[in-house]
């Protein structure tokens, strides 16, 4: 079979056929056919014949025809985990450690078994279906002529016919099978990206009243409970504690300074300014855990100079001064939770963060 074919109409032969991937067909040159048969060189220039540079069989048909088979298994098994991609990116759950694990396992599993099938088959199919032959060409300027863009056209068709893609409809077509799901696969991601995140990054799920929680032994704590200077803790809002979502914003490190130490500023909260001393219960200053450079938890915290640190690219905060920035990328302080007590003498929040917390592009959200 040729790269091109002709089509038998009723009143004879039609336009060739045209297989997926192949070239367009050539024009012919005049003084390569017909015209040189019949002697015309004024209007056209004579070429010699082609030789042909690339042979167009295998070395070995037989052994061809066993590794079209592997070849084409290859493809086939690239197609089914390609759809078993997107299957188990589509249905399985993340809402849990558990089930992130399983679904990055099939995703992992699925997508290395699809590139390998392709990686294998079209490792096969050059090693083995298409002939072996060396090709060397030379060097020669930007701009080819005329007659060399033609011969490398006439070349171009020549190397179709030897890759075996237009004489082998099973390779051929597994392979346009194998490539269908890894060109669904990024369609289908872009699901993640969901609407806008309008004000969402705003706002957290602190609200006045809500309990201040221990981490870890999720147990509410009053001003006596967290007496020691230089003390530093992880608080998490009440209702909240299995919710990663929410504490992914919520997160708030407490702080007990000795009289005298806190020296917290004013600022202002919409168009009011507002002392954030009144915002402190007994010497104790509630910040948010996510550092305003690029989300990381600030979790270091140094008793002597009263410094917070972020771990992950060393910015420094003052938590004496509001936690204003003295050193690193980040580029505003740390919001502020406002405290208060409830009736049974337990730290409760004041209010949400007046500021947006984490990384300060959230503002733009």
């Amino acid at each position: 079979m040729s790269d091109m074919e002709a089509v038998e109409g009723p009143e004879g032969p039609v336009a060739p056929h045209r297989v997926i991937g192949t070239p367009p067909p050539t024009p012919r040159l005049l003084g390569s056919g017909d015209a040189a048969k019949d002697g015309d060189t004024e209007h056209g220039t004579e070429l010699e014949p082609a030789e042909e540079r690339l042979p167009s069989e295998p070395d070995y048909p037989s052994h061809a025809k066993n590794a079209e088979k592997v070849v084409a298994f290859s493809f086939v098994l690239a197609f089914i985990a390609g759809c078993g991609f997107i299957a188990a990116y589509i249905g399985l759950e993340v809402h849990s450690v558990d089930a992130v694990f399983r679904s990055n396992l099939a995703l992992g599993l699925s997508l290395s078994v699809a590139l390998l099938g392709l990686g294998l088959g079209a490792l096969i199919w050059v090693r083995h279906i298409m002939p072996d032959a060396e090709v060397v060409e030379e060097r020669h300027d930007m701009r080819s002529s005329d007659a060399e863009r033609a011969s490398f056209a006439e070349y171009f068709s020549e190397a179709t016919g030897a890759s075996q893609f237009v004489k082998r409809p099973l390779v051929r077509r597994t392979l346009m099978l194998a490539t269908l799901p890894l060109a669904a696969i990024p369609i289908v991601a872009l699901r993640d990206l969901g609407p806008l995140p309008g004000t969402s990054l705003r706002h957290t799920v602190w609200s006045p009243g809500r309990r201040l929680l221990v981490y870890g032994t999720n147990t509410p704590i009053t001003p006596a409970d967290f007496s020691a200077p230089g003390s530093l803790i992880t608080i998490v809002p009440d209702g909240y504690t299995e919710d990663l979502d929410a504490l992914a914003k919520a997160a708030v490190i407490l702080i007990k300074f000795r009289p005298g130490e806190l020296n917290v500023p004013t600022v202002r909260n919409g168009g009011t300014l507002i002392s954030t001393m009144n915002w402190t219960v007994d010497n104790i200053v509630a910040y948010s855990k996510i550092c305003t450079h690029v989300g990381c938890p600030v979790a270091l915290y140094e008793q002597t100079t009263h410094h917070i640190l972020c771990p992950c690219h060393q910015s420094t905060f003052d938590a004496t001064t509001g936690a204003t920035v003295i050193f690193g990328p980040a580029p505003r302080p740390l919001p502020q939770l406002p405290l208060t007590t409830d009736a049974q003498g337990y730290l409760v929040a004041k209010s949400d963060f007046t500021q947006p917390v984490g990384p300060s592009f959230w503002e733009r959200g």
